[in-house]
Formats: C-alpha cells, structure tokens, sequence
C-alpha cells in the first residue's frame, strides 16, 4: 500500500483524493496544512486519517511513502526537493514546476535517492487520448494541428476589481499559460514529440500575469499551434489535419467525442466516423494509477519526466518570446 500525504487544501487536492480512493493500492493518510485547524477540517472532508502542520517531521516520519504537492505553483519545487532528499516518492500537480532546469534537478536528484518524480497531467493518461493516438495512422502524414484550451475564470472578476488571486498571481507562477495551456502543449508533445522550435505571444492582465495566450510550435514536417485563455471562453474543437483526413476532438482536458473524417482518395469514397470514448468522471485516476505503478517500479518515469521537460522548456519559449 503506497501511503500519500498531501500538501494544500485547494478543490484540486479533494479531487486527487477522490481518484486516489479509486485505485488499488494506495490511499491518503494524512493532509498537510500550514494551519492546523484547516488541515483538520480538510481531512475530516477527504475522509484523511489525521492531518499534521509540520511538513519536515511528516517527510522524515517513515509514516508515508509519497506527497502530493499541490501548492501553489512557485512553492512546487522546493517542497518536492524536500521529499526527494527524505526519500519520499513525489507527485507533482501541474505545472510540475515553473522552469525546466528546477525540474530537471529534481529528476536528477530523485533518481539518485531511488524515489520517483512525477507530474500528474491527467489528459495525456486518459483513454480518450491513447484513443485518438490510435486513429492517428488513418489520416496520414500529420501537417496542421490545433489545441486549444480558454474557460473563464471566476477569479478574474476579483482582477477587474482590484485583487490578486493566487492563480493569478506572477510571484506564484500564476496564469493562463500555467494552469490551463499546459494541457494542449502536453496533449501535442506527448503526441508528436518535443518541438524543433516554438514562439508565442500572452496578453498580461492588470497582476502582471498572463491572461490568455497563443503559441506555433515548429516540427520538421507539421506545425502544431496552441492557444489558452482564463479570461475568455472557446467552443471551438480541437483538430488534428492530415493529408488522408481529419481527427477532431471535443476537449483536449478529457476526450470523449472524437471524429474522423476521411476524403475521398485512390478511388475510395471519403467516410465520417465518431466514437464515443467512455472514461472516468474524475479522469485524474489515470494519473493516479500510473503514479502507483511507477512507484512500484512496474514501469520506467523517464518518458514521464521526458514530456514534462518538452513542455516546460515550451512554457519557457512562450514566456520569453511575449
């Protein structure tokens, strides 16, 4: 039984505790929280066993296995350090961290402990992904593809009036980019690869931070394009353009509606197909369930670990070029 702690108390950690009590073999046993009040209250809601607002005691208590940071995104790193050199397994929420290079440390440092590092990014885990990844052969050489992920943010209303939430907070690593357009770049480089180059440009809100973006990334062969809002709202598909044909999908976050659309060529008459992909409601139990098996050592992180850098350096790409 892997034993989980979690760091912070957000609507994200209840809901990776509710996909923790999904999957066999591994439960959450205690809720870290700054505050001892809050922790208590947030384990009695989680169904925790206990709650402690001592992270160092916890980390070196030999009474877990693995911690899920769920913090915001600027403490990520130092907190998974500090597992990683008590020898605790961690699972980072995403973003994993704010820059490839802190990452990148940490798989380092987590390989030489023996412990794994991972970033729970819930889309590329889905079925609904490996489904579309299965469709990919029918239509073609891929040359245009376009992800995109915009859903308005109720705390954008607290910007417009002069405050600064945590998500949108630059000091924190706060903004669109971080939180909402990390699915579609994951969706394209767990897809397609890491990109041979990639440019962007971000609206900054009055905080500082982004507030909706876009980005090109260059392949040898095909051009992958991003987009991502919090402060605005898309209903456009995601789409996937080949030479023999079309793959659209509903939501890049947790596809379940997925079209192929294939023309007419060498004789054959063109076709349209949709396919219903049943998934989980909370689709963070696919995380959790790979998360479980590389702790197990049942499989190897380094591909894990491989996309999450390809991801932060296209993070990086975006930031600095606007």
């Amino acid at each position: 039984m892997i034993r989980v702690a979690t760091i912070g108390t957000s609507s994200i950690t209840e809901r990776f505790a509710g996909a923790v009590a999904e999957v066999d073999g591994i439960r959450v046993d205690v809720v870290f929280s700054r505050s001892a009040e809050r922790g208590t209250a947030f384990a009695d809601r989680i169904g925790a066993p206990r709650a402690s607002d001592d992270l160092d005691a916890l980390l070196r208590s030999g009474e877990i296995d693995a911690v899920y940071v769920g913090s915001p995104n600027g403490a990520h790193a130092a907190q998974a350090q500090d597992a990683i050199d008590a020898g605790v397994h961690v699972f980072l929420e995403k973003p994993a961290t704010p820059g490839s290079a802190e990452f990148a440390d940490l798989v380092a440092a987590a390989r030489a402990r023996g412990v794994v590092v991972f970033e729970g990014m819930r889309n590329v885990y889905d079925p609904g992904m490996a489904r579309v990844a299965e469709l990919l052969p029918h239509i073609g050489p891929v040359r245009l593809v376009s992800f995109g992920q915009s859903q308005y943010s109720a705390r954008y209303d607290l910007v417009l009036a002069g405050e600064t939430p945590n998500i949108f907070d630059p000091s924190l690593a706060g903004g669109a980019l971080f939180d909402l357009g990390v699915y579609p770049l994951s969706a394209l480089i767990h897809l397609f690869g890491a990109p041979t180059s990639v440019s962007g440009s971000t609206v900054t809100i009055a905080t500082g931070a982004d507030g909706a973006g876009a980005a090109v990334l260059a392949y040898p062969d095909m051009v992958g394009q991003v987009s991502f809002s919090k402060i605005g709202v898309s209903h456009r598909p995601n789409e996937i353009q080949g030479e023999w044909g079309t793959i659209e999908i509903d939501e890049i976050t947790a596809p379940r509606e997925i079209a192929l659309s294939l023309r007419a060529r060498g004789g054959a008459p063109g076709s349209h197909t949709a396919d219903r992909v049943e998934g989980a409601a909370n689709n963070m139990v696919y995380e959790v369930a790979r998360f479980a098996a590389l702790v197990r050592g049942e499989a190897d992180p380094t591909p894990d670990q491989e996309r999450t850098l390809a991801v932060l350096r296209a993070v990086e790409a975006i930031r600095g070029s606007g």
